[in-house]
């Protein structure tokens, strides 16, 4: 179970990534990681910028000057810094149960809204709401970004503990 936010560490390997493709700015790396995430999730000013300078300290990525841009702060991406990219890439694959738990935990929320008589959330004209319908659209959307990636969607008869035992996985809670 995850305590808050994204997985730790997410932010400094996607910029590490996009460091990679190209030199850029942190304005660039921003817009970009809402990009991947299809426009639904945006760092902070706060957290990208910090991380750009934690990396140019730390030696793996450096300042460059552009003559078409000079009042951007471009950065790219050093030999050492490549070599921190390796190590990100090994320990991000490991968080894939983090990913899942804040997507399942911010669902499990949302119907909490619609379903648990402790939530008094009053609906809005014209604005999301937290009902049947709108939760079926969230459900159709992961839907097909599955099959867009993977292909058919089957439904997975396993309950959590059977997915578990099936996959070789400690319930790790």
């Amino acid at each position: 179970m995850r305590k808050s936010g994204p997985p730790k560490g997410l932010i400094a390997y996607l910029v590490l990534e996009l460091l990679d493709e190209k030199p850029r700015y942190g304005y660039e790396i921003l817009k970009e990681i809402k990009s991947i995430s299809g426009g639904h999730w945006e760092p902070s000013y706060g957290s990208v910028y910090p991380i750009l300078y934690k990396f140019e300290e730390k030696g793996w990525a450096e300042r460059i000057d552009r003559e078409d841009e000079p009042d951007r702060k471009y950065f790219e991406l050093t030999d050492a810094g490549r070599e921190e990219l390796e190590s990100k890439r090994e320990e991000t694959g490991g968080k894939a149960r983090d990913f899942a738990d804040v997507i399942l935990g911010f669902y499990h929320v949302f119907v909490a809204f619609a379903t648990d008589d402790r939530f008094e959330v009053d609906d809005r004209a014209d604005e999301w709401r937290f009902d049947e319908e709108f939760s079926a659209w969230v459900v159709e959307q992961l839907t097909r970004h599955h099959e867009r990636d993977f292909g058919d969607f089957e439904r997975v008869p396993d309950t959590p503990e059977e997915f578990h035992e099936r996959m070789g996985l400690d319930d790790g809670d």
